[in-house]
């Protein structure tokens, strides 16, 4: 038997893989699209990518937006949970100027104005040269 200080973390975390969103580039890139933890869930950074692997508005910084928020949405119903039981994000945008355009659709995708945190960085770049908007969540769904 194994004193908790000796048990294997991995051995109670679940990897979420939905068919769908970025699923195609995240065993070639050696990540998951989410893991979950108990109760928590961490959510890799999305991109406008749709479950065939089709980028979603090209050089259009609200459809990307709308495109990975819907990832985002995969990713948590696999986990049991929804839009409501994130607790923090992290938003990557490549221009100043989409931080409108992406917050009205953060604002339709979180009902009410009950929002999880955010953290807003500008990069110069992301994981190709037309990504313009990137976002990465942690969830809590209760369990039982």
């Amino acid at each position: 038997m194994s004193s908790p200080e000796h048990s294997d973390p991995r051995s109670s975390r679940r990897l979420l893989r939905p068919y769908g969103p970025n699923g195609h580039d995240a065993p070639r890139f050696a990540y998951s699209l989410g893991v979950q933890h108990g109760g928590m869930v961490f959510i890799a950074g999305q991109v406008a990518r749709d479950a065939a692997g089709r980028l979603i508005g090209p050089a259009d910084p609200e459809a990307q937006a709308g495109q990975v928020y819907e990832n985002l949405r995969t990713v948590l119903a696999e986990a049991g949970g929804g839009p409501g039981h994130i607790v923090a994000t992290t938003t990557y945008i490549t221009d100043r100027a989409y931080r409108e355009p992406v917050t009205a659709v953060r604002r339709r995708f979180f009902e009410g104005e009950d929002y999880p945190t955010n953290t807003l960085v500008i990069v110069a770049g992301l994981g190709l040269p037309e990504y313009l908007v990137e976002v990465s969540a942690i969830a809590v769904v209760p369990q039982g």
